[in-house]
């Protein structure tokens, strides 16, 4: 059991730190481990091997869906929900709903996505009144998951009301925390907000607060997330050097989520497409980088 704490730690630590290699190679290890210890274990333990196969699930499930295999990454969410459910732990049951969550916004169900978030709001909201550091972490990520399904299906009234309740929940904890990988805490629910802005297309909003927001608190895999986000915002408004800029100083941080995922490519073929004449060398190298052909 030591030994499969300290492998699902290790994944979500590296997942956490953009190293998507390194994730991918030891997946599929931590899986079968994490399995044979739901069968092998009874009681309590076999209890406590259910709830990190869970979280091995939802590690492997937000690692698909950055890299646009939502089918997988469907496939990994639903049997980790199976496996929280078996484990009985509310908090883990909890974010599971939250990998299900973000399962169906990227394959486009919006609706499901707010709706889901409600139920689980829900389930979690009778162990309130006690919940730990932990409990609330997981509670809030719930509403910012839901509130991007909102913005996404142009729902403003969700949006809001999502947004107040992750950041009154965020107020309750205190401060930024990163209780069972969620870096949950106000610096997220701000950047929420500027995600939310975008899916609107509320360009000024986004580009009022993204570049004010200090992410050096959190994961390196929220500051790179928050960085496209704020490049796409600058390109909405054409100024595509400092767009580029921030993605550049990302990379710099966290090579393998800027080389691989969805967002750099749409930026770099937006600015190729705008662009007059052969790319400069910077943006032709990043093209390459992001795997972008002219």
């Amino acid at each position: 059991m030591a030994q499969l704490r300290t492998e699902v730690t290790q994944v979500w630590d590296a997942y956490q730190a953009s190293r998507y290699g390194y994730v991918v190679a030891r997946l599929p290890q931590a899986l079968a481990a994490g399995q044979a210890a739901t069968q092998t274990h009874e009681g309590e333990d076999q209890e406590q091997s259910f709830a990190l196969l869970a979280l091995t699930y939802q590690a492997t499930a937000v690692l698909l869906t950055k890299l646009g295999e939502a089918d997988l990454a469907w496939i990994a969410a639903e049997r980790g929900f199976t496996a929280a459910q078996r484990c009985g732990d509310v908090v883990v049951i909890g974010s599971l709903f939250r990998s299900v969550t973000h399962t169906l916004l990227s394959t486009g169900r919006f609706r499901e996505a707010k709706q889901l978030t409600a139920d689980a709001a829900a389930y979690m909201q009778p162990g309130l009144a006690e919940a730990t550091p932990e409990y609330l972490s997981v509670y809030g990520t719930l509403f910012l998951a839901g509130s991007v399904a909102a913005a996404r299906d142009e729902d403003r009234t969700a949006v809001r009301s999502f947004l107040s309740e992750a950041d009154e929940t965020a107020r309750r904890l205190g401060h930024d925390a990163n209780h069972l990988w969620t870096a949950f805490g106000p610096t997220n629910v701000a950047i929420h907000r500027v995600t939310t802005a975008m899916d609107l297309d509320d360009v000024q909003v986004a580009i009022d607060l993204g570049p004010r927001i200090d992410t050096t608190g959190l994961p390196v895999e929220r500051q790179a997330r928050h960085a496209l986000e704020t490049a796409r915002a600058l390109t909405a408004w054409n100024r595509t050097d400092e767009a580029m800029a921030v993605v550049l100083s990302a990379e710099q941080q966290a090579p393998e989520q800027i080389r691989h995922h969805a967002i750099s490519r749409q930026l770099v073929q937006n600015w190729m497409r705008r662009g007059r004449g052969r790319p400069s060398y910077q943006l032709a190298s990043l093209a390459q980088r992001v795997h972008v052909t002219a």
